[in-house]
């Protein structure tokens, strides 16, 4: 029998109420050992009982609380559990926990409740993740990726996948081992045909990977140029606020500024880079060399050129560093006389999107910045209402490794090798995407998912 277990399940600090969560065979026992009902009647069924939590040992009332019993295996845990609501205070708190501890339960571990409820079969594995996404959302999109996640749509993929591999391996075993019945013969043609259809299932759910670990993390966007352009004024003006100092003095941003904001609820990681251009000053070019180190690891380089000043050196410098990079060019202070070559930017930057801004004259073109970020983070490959998305790398990576094994198996039903090969292979991939939902995963990795809770879930 599992040790009864207990935590804090609200976040730990003042606040209005809190709540001490208890699951386990043992919880009501315990529970019955600490709580006085006001009425006299014992804790019932999915009834809530005002009453207090009084210390056996000294007969100290410890607070006044509202107590909850739900009855295996209605729970979130499948366990019975008992939740105790009191004041939100850390003493009391602290204090009630102690109580429960001295009575029988154990201190829980960070995300053992969600734990047993993957191991008593209420969730499968990647579902279980879903719930450290729901607590960890950064925005409404993201809340609803997990909450996707949580009601089994990803697993629903998933399985549906990997009834396609079963059924393909039921069929290869079957002319394996009984070659001479009087079964379906098994073509390689039919067998190319039908592992073709599981390699073009997975590729599709891993290309909303890129999508999908966006919305989760967020979009890494470094906002570049020579100083005094209007980096800091587009910074500001995304996160509609003073963030960056503005003036028209040149370097006046001699570091990174980096900033969260939900652009049309997409998490965006904002970092204001330094100008970049050649310099004697010591603290400046510190600053430059972090605005390169910024814009070798962003998604997205925003490049900003000043329309009304004729390019030079230094922008053609950046120019040259943006040729293969997903870039967007703000062609910025378009109220002035326009003096950029506009065209030569164009030539040289094939690929880039360019937006005419005035960031200081009512932010003309700041919705269109808004609307080609969303844009290019969707790569109008992936409908916001309806796609499942890849947005957890252990995930990304079993699928990688799933794909693999397909499209070794499909190389060797091309070469008309023994089916005994080829079964290892898709064999491989059945299990691979079987430890995304769960199914034959080590204890070891299923430890490391729920080391990353936090106590009390």
């Amino acid at each position: 029998m599992e040790k009864t277990i207990a935590a804090i399940a609200t976040s730990f600090g003042e606040g209005g109420i809190s709540i001490i969560r208890i699951s386990g065979d043992e919880a009501y026992e315990i529970v019955g050992k600490i709580f006085v009902p006001k009425s006299g009647k014992p804790l019932a069924n999915r009834r809530m009982t005002y009453g207090k939590i009084v210390d056996p040992k000294t007969g100290e009332s410890v607070d006044e609380v509202l107590a909850v019993y739900t009855k295996a295996p209605h729970t979130y845990t499948t366990e019975d559990v008992v939740e105790i609501n009191c004041h939100g205070s850390v003493v009391s708190q602290r204090r009630i926990l102690e109580v429960v501890l001295e009575n029988g339960a154990r201190l829980a571990e960070p995300g053992e409740f969600t734990k047993r409820a993957f191991l008593n079969g209420r969730l499968d594995l990647s579902q279980a993740e879903a719930v450290i996404d729901l607590i960890k959302a950064k925005s409404v999109k993201t809340f609803d990726v997990a909450m996707d996640q949580l009601e089994g749509r990803f697993s629903t993929e998933i399985k549906n996948i990997r009834k396609l591999i079963l059924d393909i391996l039921v069929n290869v075993t079957v002319n394996i081992d009984y070659p001479d019945e009087d079964i379906e013969q098994l073509t390689y043609e039919n067998l190319e045909k039908n592992l073709y259809e599981v390699k073009e299932e997975i590729e599709k759910l891993l290309s909303t990977s890129d999508t999908g670990r966006i919305i989760k993390e967020g979009l890494n966007v470094a906002i570049i140029g020579k100083p005094n352009v209007g980096k800091s004024s587009l910074m500001n003006a995304l996160l509609n606020e003073e963030r960056a100092i503005v003036t028209d003095i040149a370097g006046t941003t001699r570091d990174t500024i980096e900033e969260m904001v939900n652009i049309r609820d997409i998490p965006v990681k904002l970092t204001d880079t330094a100008g970049i251009r050649d310099t004697q000053d010591v603290i400046e070019k510190i600053g430059i060399e972090k605005s390169k180190a910024s814009f070798n690891s962003a998604d997205l380089v925003i490049f900003v050129v000043d329309s009304s000043s004729p390019l030079d050196e230094e922008d053609d410098r950046i120019i040259s560093l943006l040729e293969d990079r997903q870039v967007i060019v703000i062609y910025n202070k378009v109220d002035l006389a326009e003096k950029a070559d506009l065209g030569y930017i164009q030539g040289k930057l094939t690929k880039a999107t360019i937006l005419k801004t005035s960031l200081t004259n009512n932010l003309k073109g700041l919705d269109q910045v808004k609307d080609k970020i969303v844009e290019l983070v969707y790569g109008g490959k992936v409908k916001q209402e309806d796609s499942v998305l890849v947005t957890n790398v252990r995930h990304k990576n079993l699928l990688d490794e799933g794909l693999k094994s397909i499209t070794d198996a499909i190389e060797m039903t091309k070469m008309h090798q023994a089916l005994e090969l080829i079964e290892i292979d898709i064999n491989n991939s059945y299990e691979l995407l079987g430890q995304i939902i769960g199914e034959a995963v080590a204890e070891d990795i299923i430890n490391e998912v729920f080391s990353r809770f936090c106590l009390g879930k």
